[in-house]
């Protein structure tokens, strides 16, 4: 059975198990405020990571459909941009969660948490355009068109308009230090660009078997 597994899926399995084992019992910086929450960097930033490599991915096929229209391509967009959306969902989620232990609320209204809403809900859009369309040639043309413009505003609103406010609690923003400035240790390391591998695999994976269905659903 190994044998008809893709490497990338073992690979995946692998570091998944590694990184949940040291995010829930792997030793941690003691950290004033962050303390024992640190351990959600394993999860929530890699997440993110994820998102934004599978979206871009997806906007890569819509590029290619409107090169060369071929429903496969459109299928590939499509399921990435589903997978993506997923992860933006859980890295919110997570996002949250953290916020409440350390800043004190789940939702502070703080810029990188704004911005990140808004991205969700330009893909949220996406998912129903796709949806107002009947004719599928039309859907696929239209449905790229904006998935690549949708992956262009996704990269301002995560990484440039956060930097430019002023009142942001998030790390790496509103002149905060990233978290490799101050408590990244080396050991962290370790785990942490694995998790981002990991999480990034497990996503293709995800939409491995989504866009296999698809395709046995093609006339």
């Amino acid at each position: 059975m190994i044998k008809g597994l893709h490497w990338y899926k073992i690979a995946a399995i692998l570091l998944l198990l590694v990184t949940s084992w040291f995010g829930l019992m792997g030793d941690v910086p003691r950290l004033v405020v962050l303390n024992e929450t640190i351990r959600n960097l394993y999860f929530h930033v890699p997440m993110w990571f994820g998102m934004v490599v599978i979206l871009g991915a997806s906007a890569v096929h819509s590029i290619k459909y409107l090169s060369k229209p071929d429903p496969v391509s459109d299928i590939k967009a499509e399921e990435m941009a589903k997978t993506g959306l997923l992860f933006g969902i859980l890295g919110l989620v997570t996002g949250a969660i953290w916020a409440q232990f350390t800043w004190g609320e789940w939702w502070s209204s703080d810029p990188k948490q704004n911005t990140s809403a808004i991205a969700l809900l330009i893909y949220l859009a996406y998912l129903v355009l796709r949806g107002s369309f009947r004719e599928e040639q039309q859907r696929a043309r239209v449905a790229a068109v904006y998935n690549i413009f949708a992956f262009a505003s996704l990269i301002p609103l995560l990484f440039i308009l956060p930097r430019l406010a002023e009142d942001s609690l998030h790390p790496g923003n509103g002149g905060n230090p990233g978290f490799g400035g101050y408590d990244l240790d080396a050991n962290m390391r370790m785990v942490f660009y694995p998790a981002v591998l990991g999480w990034i695999l497990l996503g293709f994976w995800i939409t491995e078997l989504r866009v296999r269905l698809k395709k046995i659903q093609l006339p």
